[in-house]
């Protein structure tokens, strides 16, 4: 599946830090209903992408790394799975016996897929995390 677990906590772990100075990972649990093992495995992922910041010690903890304007499902996703192709044949180091250009005959139907990968990304990248965390908390204040 293209948008895994992870992909999906991984914005839990985003909407927990968002306008926080510095959450412990137990508070992002909380929160967010995530299990420690699982967050402190996202929590890698995002720090390598730079999209979050780790601190050490007794006061340590996470914070937003990158500012939510400039942050994209797009960006959170692929920092969790590089490799997020809606199937395997998309992936440029899977080699498929049905798309060889070299005998002529490409697949179409690879070249369709590759247009409908093209637009999903498109389409989680037109919204920052800001937006979409707003509409989340207009939402919420217009159901409670």
């Amino acid at each position: 599946m293209f948008i895994t677990r992870e992909c999906d906590y991984a914005v839990r772990v985003i909407r927990a830090l968002a306008g926080e100075e510095r959450l412990s990972v137990s508070e992002i649990c909380e929160r967010e209903a995530i299990t420690a093992p699982f967050a402190y495995k996202i929590l890698k992922k995002l720090q390598k992408a730079r999209i979050v910041k780790g601190y050490r010690g007794v006061h340590g903890g996470y914070s937003m790394n990158r500012d939510l304007n400039r942050l994209t499902l797009f960006d959170v996703y692929h920092a969790i799975d590089p490799d997020m192709f809606i199937i395997e044949c998309l992936n440029p180091r899977y080699q498929c016996v049905r798309n060889d250009e070299r005998r002529g005959m490409p697949c179409q139907i690879h070249w369709e897929l590759e247009n409908i990968q093209e637009e999903l990304w498109n389409m989680l990248k037109r919204n920052s995390l800001q937006y979409l965390l707003c509409q989340e908390e207009e939402a919420e204040k217009h159901a409670g």
